[in-house]
């Protein structure tokens, strides 16, 4: 499971190349999240803890997504706030969203492009913890380009690899370039799926956005590193600083009700994220179910996990509003985002604080 999803599902006859002036398709998201489109995997692990109501947060099963919430319930965190959370896993974060606007969880964690997206088109949430800083993407050249493309500017008149147009990380190339002074005017967009790797070591396309552990691989093939969003250093320098990533929202008409268990659910994931940045990082990936990581490589996972953790995961669940307008901006840059649409009303910054 990955971070690339279509923001924007209804986007048809998408050519293989284009230049991003020519993708903006608007139609309703809310077809997508009006109700539950299936494709819900609840872990396979029962909840001993808790005396009340079951709470149900559903999100995308993406390893380095996943992470401080895991660590929340394996801590004992959730049961310390006297919390009985199930956590539900799902194929990709829209499909998380779809489930908390369709009424079948109580709470959904996803990207921030996710919940603006939703909230621009009519979805009533309310998004009231933040549990990611950093986009799980960095902007990578192929092994025989390397040389060449060294800068966000050097990547005018170059193809370019996404997942697709309109997607996350689309939109994000998008960004950095005009940020950096560049002209994504001049870009080819090869738009390939969430599996770019390949297309990348083979020299199909000249750069492109890759997550880990495909960035490790890439530059180990020779490859080189763009602008890397996951680390802090590069985001501040790229960026701006933070740009909103994982958090939590629930249903507007539930908000109220539902304020003391919000308090009580933030304050328990806030413990989560300090531990998931501090504690030995074997245990952190101890802390993930095993059907997550089967076939999969541990060594290799807590390696990336040590390098990216204190950069990805704020030490709090407070909202960066710094963090949120930079996605804002993204998205109305990428023309995804009407410049008069004010989202300052998905955020409810009296949970926790701002």
């Amino acid at each position: 499971m990955d971070c690339c999803e279509k923001l924007t599902p209804e986007f048809t006859g998408e050519p293989e190349n284009s230049g991003h002036n020519k993708i903006i398709g608007r139609r309703s998201a809310l077809k997508r999240l009006a109700g539950l489109a299936g494709g819900i995997m609840f872990v396979s692990k029962k909840n001993a803890y808790g005396q009340g109501r079951q709470v149900l947060l559903a999100f995308c099963g993406q390893l380095l997504c996943v992470i401080p919430y895991e660590v929340t319930r394996a801590r004992g965190h959730f049961a310390d706030e006297g919390l009985d959370v199930r956590l539900v896993y799902t194929r990709g974060r829209n499909v998380a969203m779809q489930a908390l606007v369709g009424g079948s969880v109580d709470y959904a964690g996803t990207s921030f492009d996710v919940a603006l997206q939703a909230f621009a088109h009519g979805a009533k949430i309310s998004r009231f913890a933040s549990t990611g800083r950093l986009p799980l993407f960095a902007l990578a050249s192929a092994p025989k380009m390397a040389k060449e493309i060294r800068t966000l500017k050097d990547l005018e008149n170059r193809t370019v690899g996404v997942s697709a147009l309109g997607n996350a990380d689309h939109i994000l190339v998008l960004y950095l370039m005009t940020r950096a002074g560049a002209d994504p005017n001049r870009v080819r967009f090869a738009t390939i799926g969430t599996n770019l790797l390949d297309a990348l070591r083979l020299g199909q396309v000249d750069a492109g956005m890759v997550q880990e552990p495909a960035l490790t691989l890439i530059t180990g093939a020779g490859g080189g590193v763009i602008a890397n969003a996951m680390d802090i250093e590069q985001a501040n320098r790229y960026l701006g600083g933070a740009y909103e990533f994982m958090g939590v929202a629930v249903r507007v008409e539930e908000r109220e009700r539902r304020r003391d268990e919000m308090g009580r659910l933030a304050r328990a994931l806030a413990k989560g994220l300090r531990d998931t940045r501090t504690i030995p990082v074997k245990d952190a990936v101890a802390a993930l179910p095993k059907e997550l990581i089967t076939g999969g490589n541990r060594e290799h996972l807590a390696t990336i996990l040590e390098r990216y953790r204190r950069s990805l995961y704020p030490d709090n669940v407070k909202i960066d509003l710094a963090a949120t307008s930079r996605v804002a901006d993204a998205h109305k840059a990428a023309g995804l985002l009407a410049p008069s649409i004010d989202y300052k009303p998905l955020l409810d910054l009296s949970i926790v604080g701002s």
